[in-house]
């Protein structure tokens, strides 16, 4: 008996190949099963996270209202890229609702919104330094944008981030450091303000 697989396919989707679940990245459906559910039987997308250890199984019905999707096509790809030259767009709202923003978007799953977040987040030797969280989310961000396209242009995560640093360089010189320290000095007189009024 032969040992090879058929690839199974459903709603699109087939074993073997990479998808991207929006919360947690660029997956690989492994096996599509069926499992019994309270007397109901329950066809399920198995799609693992070899870098995060992880297993997800999804039911196949839930696959489109969970976002799960192929890999974006190099269109969508060049678009990400082209987007980190932008310049970085920073709305003066106080960090937290910046921040809620900035996962949102990571874990809306759409490459070129991940792309942003990178882009937004992203600091050059030159710039003052990040605060934890800002670097917490700039990391996710980047590693998101990056297992992607390694796997849509087949090369190394490291070829991938380099594609993308790359990129960045090319945008436009970001506020200098006397700018960025007066942006903040103004976000603290505002919450200054907002604790007053909370007092």
């Amino acid at each position: 008996m032969s040992t090879v697989k058929k690839a199974v396919v459903r709603l699109g989707f087939k074993t073997g190949e990479y998808v991207v679940y929006p919360s947690h990245g660029v997956g690989q459906i492994t096996a599509i099963e069926e499992q019994e559910v309270a007397g109901f039987k329950l066809e399920l997308f198995v799609v693992s996270f070899q870098k995060d250890k992880m297993t997800l199984r999804v039911p196949t019905a839930k696959a489109a209202s969970v976002g799960l999707r192929k890999l974006a096509d190099a269109e969508a790809v060049a678009k990400a890229l082209t987007t980190l030259t932008g310049r970085a767009r920073v709305k003066r709202t106080m960090w937290s609702r910046r921040a809620q923003e900035y996962e949102a978007k990571i874990n809306s799953g759409d490459l070129v919104a991940i792309a942003e977040v990178v882009r937004d987040l992203y600091r050059s030797e030159a710039q003052p330094e990040q605060s934890y969280s800002e670097r917490q989310l700039y990391e996710a961000a980047l590693d998101r944008m990056t297992r992607e396209i390694a796997v849509v242009d087949d090369v190394t995560e490291t070829e991938a981030l380099k594609k993308i640093e790359a990129q960045l360089a090319k945008s436009p010189r970001r506020a200098s450091k006397a700018e960025a320290e007066a942006a903040d000095a103004e976000l603290e007189g505002d919450n200054d303000d907002i604790q007053e009024e909370a007092a």
